[in-house]
């Protein structure tokens, strides 16, 4: 089924290593909402130059800073010097300083090219994109500094990460130790209160089955609350897929030896009972394998 968005929203949907960009145009200038993962960064670039022509990018805005919604907002920058970049506010102080272990991208072995930010995206204010007036929401769960977005008008919410056709992104304060589940819940709670008729997700397609994405939420959930490890277990093959996504092709001794220098595996796996690390971690591998999301070649594995 073909969804109608209104006019001046265009979504770039893009592989599961980069988030959606949501490009908008209309009289008051032009917005891109996450610019991807930094591998695809070239890509993201060519997707706007090419929607826009001559028009300049004015603002980008970013709904969290995880490495596959920001990756790509260094090379905008430079393709649009006179970009206005705002981020949620939470860990602007970090973006600023550039600390990696607080914006994650140590911790989780990922890459995001360092980038300048003007302004922050607060909660409860609103802003104008593509002619229309759209609500700021905090959406802490998936990660503390999320925002999501909602034009009332049109029913349109831009859910990022916190809710997806088929779940949501990973508790990543769980996997630091914080108790997270109930923020999943609050922020599923205010999604149905705003009562979108169509999502633009982080990852996926855009959907109107909106009561529907939110049974399957709060089941995932039900499931990650009552089995913590089931969290875990799935947050791990989460973070070796996208090593996966973004390497392609790596000897499978290397790709351990990543998996033990990263500090999020290394909690994990202390979380999950510790012990012999490539004892935990070969049947991650395993699954990765027999689900089709990855291959063994010799001494080699591979994306698949």
């Amino acid at each position: 089924m073909t969804i109608s968005l209104p006019t001046g929203i265009t979504v770039f949907e893009r592989g599961w290593l980069s988030a959606n960009n949501i490009l908008f145009q209309g009289p008051h200038g032009t917005a891109l909402i996450d610019s991807g993962y930094a591998v695809h960064a070239e890509q993201t670039v060519a997707l706007v130059r090419a929607a826009l022509g001559a028009r300049p990018l004015d603002h980008l805005l970013n709904t969290h800073l995880h490495s596959d919604h920001c990756g790509g907002n260094a090379a905008l920058q430079a393709a649009y010097p006179a970009l206005q970049t705002l981020i949620p506010p939470g860990l602007a102080h970090a973006v600023r300083d550039w600390n990696e272990d607080h914006l994650t991208y140590g911790p989780t072995g990922q890459t995001c090219p360092r980038f300048a930010i003007n302004g922050v995206l607060l909660p409860d204010t609103t802003l104008t994109l593509g002619g229309l007036t759209w609500q700021v929401h905090a959406a802490p769960g998936h990660d503390p500094h999320s925002v999501v977005l909602f034009q009332p008008d049109h029913r349109l919410l831009v859910s990022a990460d916190a809710l997806w056709e088929n779940g949501f992104g990973v508790v990543f304060p769980e996997l630091e130790g914080d108790d997270a589940f109930h923020e999943v819940g609050a922020t599923l709670d205010l999604i149905e209160g705003l009562a979108p008729s169509t999502v633009i997700p982080g990852h996926g397609r855009v959907f109107s089955d909106v009561a529907g994405a939110l049974a399957r939420a709060r089941a995932r959930l039900a499931q990650f609350t009552d089995t913590p490890d089931k969290h875990r277990r799935h947050a791990a093959k989460v973070l070796l897929k996208f090593k996966l996504l973004e390497l392609q092709r790596l000897p499978l001794a290397d790709f351990c030896a990543w998996a033990q220098g990263t500090s999020y595996m290394q909690n994990l796996h202390g979380r999950m009972g510790g012990g012999d690390f490539d004892r935990w971690l070969l049947p991650l591998l395993d699954d990765l394998v027999r689900s089709g999301a990855a291959a063994r070649q010799g001494d080699w594995i591979e994306n698949a």
